[in-house]
C-alpha cells in the first residue's frame, strides 16, 4: 500500500525501517561526507565516525537526553536496533566525549548550512504577515548562561560564564539562515560584521544594533534595514509625508543626521517613521533606508522581528542548548550546531511530507516513536488524541504553518 505526500511523492506504508532511520534518510549524506572531508573529521578514526557522532547527538536532541551517560544508557538499551539506525560504532560515554572535544565543530556548522539552504527553498513561498516580494530577515542574539567553574574559557562576569547566539532568521518559515556563536562579552552590534549582506533584502533589528557606520554598509550593499531608533538621535527633518493616524502611524519623515560623528558615518538621508501601538499605548520610532515601502508596512515589518525572540524561546524549551554534554568551546559549538541541524531537519521533513502539525507536536511524537517500525508519514499523520488532550497550552507552539 502506497501513501503520497502533498507533492505526489510515494511513501510506502510499511517501510521496514525504524522511524529514526527514516528520518535520517532525509539527510543528504554526500553533502555530510563532503563536510567531513573538508575538515578531515574521520582522519585516523577506527570506529565511531563523524556520522555516528552526529546520529548520537541527533538522538539526544530528539529524545531530550540530559547527559552523555543518559545517551549511552538509552542507546545501549536499543543495541540490536542501532545498526538499523545507522550507528555503526561502539557507543560509549568516553568515546562521545572525545569526539565532541576533538572533532572540528565546523563540520556540523557547514552541514547545518546545507540543511538551511534546503529548508529556505521549501519555505520560500510562505507568508509572514507583510506583503513583501523581497526576502526579510530578523537579526538578534540570545545569551546562554554557563557555569564559570566548568566553562572558564567563557567568562562573562565575575562569577558567571556565557556564550551568545547571534541569529539571522528568515521570516518566511522561521529558518535560521545565519548563526554565530560568540563570547558572552561580545557586543551585539559586532555580529553585523559577520553578515554577508544580500542585496535587496530587508534586515530588521532592535535599537541595540544602531551603529551608523555599520548600517551604512547595508546601504552600500543595496540592502535595506529597519531598526528601532534611540531617543537621543540628533537629526534634522528635511520633509514630512501625511499618514493615516487611525492605523497607529504618527509620522513619516525624511531626515539627515546632525551629529559630528554620525553624520560622517551615515551621510545619506534616512526615513523616520513614528508609530503608536493602540493596545499598549507604547510609541515607537523606526529608521530605514527604504523610501518606497508604505509607512505602515515599516511598522508591521518591525513587529515581525518578534519571531526571532520566539525562536530563541522555542529552541531553549525544546532542544538541548542550555545544558551541555562537554565543557570545551568545541564541544559547546558542536552541540549548538547539531541542535540547529536537527531543528532544520525536522522543519524540512514537515514541509516535505506536507504535515499540518506544529514542530512541537512532531518533536513530541518523534521522541516516543524513534525506534518503532512504522512508516514516518503514518506515525506523524495519525490521530493522537492523547497528545492533544495532554498538550500544555502554555508551551510555545511556534511555526504552525
Amino acid at each position: 500500500m502506497i501513501r503520497r505526500d502533498f507533492r505526489g511523492k510515494a511513501w510506502p506504508m510499511n517501510a521496514g525501517q525504524i522511524i529514526f532511520a527514516q528520518l535520517m534518510d532525509f539527510l543528504p549524506r554526500h553533502e555530510f561526507n563532503r563536510c567531513v572531508r573538508r575538515y578531515s573529521g574521520n582522519h585516523r578514526i577506527r570506529s565511531f565516525s563523524c556520522l555516528d557522532q552526529f546520529l548520537c547527538m541527533a538522538f539526544a536532541q530528539l529524545t531530550y537526553r540530559e547527559s552523555l551517560r543518559d545517551i549511552e544508557t538509552c542507546l545501549r538499551a536499543m543495541q540490536p536496533k542501532l545498526y538499523h539506525a545507522g550507528i555503526r560504532g561502539n557507543v560509549s560515554r568516553s568515546t562521545m566525549a572525545d569526539a565532541n572535544e576533538t572533532r572540528d565543530w565546523r563540520i556540523y556548522a557547514d552541514f547545518a548550512a546545507v540543511l538551511i539552504t534546503r529548508a529556505r527553498h521549501l519555505y520560500a513561498q510562505d507568508e509572514f504577515g507583510v506583503t513583501l516580494e523581497q526576502t526579510a530577515y530578523a537579526f538578534d542574539s540570545t545569551t546562554i548562561d554557563l557555569c564559570l567553574s566548568l566553562f572558564p574559557w567563557a567568562k562573562f562576569r565575575k562569577r558567571k560564564g556565557a556564550v551568545k547566539l547571534h541569529t539571522l532568521l528568515d521570516l518566511r518559515g522561521g529558518i535560521p539562515c545565519f548563526v554565530h556563536v560568540s563570547h558572552g562579552k561580545t557586543h551585539d552590534v559586532r555580529a553585523l560584521d559577520e553578515l554577508l549582506i544580500e542585496p535587496a533584502a530587508f534586515y530588521v533589528m532592535d535599537r541595540g544594533y544602531i551603529d551608523f557606520a555599520r548600517l551604512h554598509r547595508f546601504t552600500r550593499s543595496l540592502a535595506f534595514f529597519v531598526v528601532r531608533s534611540k531617543r537621543n538621535l540628533d537629526f534634522t527633518r528635511r520633509s514630512s509625508r501625511s499618514v493615516d493616524r487611525s492605523t497607529g502611524l504618527r509620522s513619516d519623515q525624511t531626515i539627515v543626521l546632525d551629529g559630528p560623528k554620525t553624520s560622517q558615518e551615515y551621510p545619506d538621508p534616512l526615513r523616520r517613521v513614528g508609530y503608536m501601538d493602540e493596545k499598549t499605548g507604547k510609541r515607537f520610532v523606526f529608521l530605514t533606508n527604504n523610501f518606497d515601502l508604505a509607512p505602515l508596512a515599516v511598522a508591521q515589518l518591525y513587529k515581525c522581528r518578534w519571531q526571532v525572540e520566539l525562536f530563541f524561546k522555542w529552541i531553549k524549551q525544546h532542544l538541548r542548548i542550555k545544558a551541555f554534554y562537554g565543557t570545551s568551546e568545541n564541544a559547546v559549538k558542536t552541540q549548538v550546531w547539531t541542535a540547529i541541524g536537527v531543528y532544520v531537519l525536522v522543519a524540512v521533513v514537515k514541509k516535505e511530507l506536507g504535515m499540518d502539525r506544529s514542530l512541537y507536536e512532531i518533536l513530541q511524537i518523534l521522541s516516543l516513536t524513534l525506534f518503532e517500525k512504522t512508516p514516518i508519514l503514518q506515525a506523524l499523520s495519525a490521530s493522537y488524541d492523547e497528545l492533544e488532550n495532554t498538550e500544555n497550552h502554555n508551551q510555545l507552539l511556534l511555526f504552525d504553518l
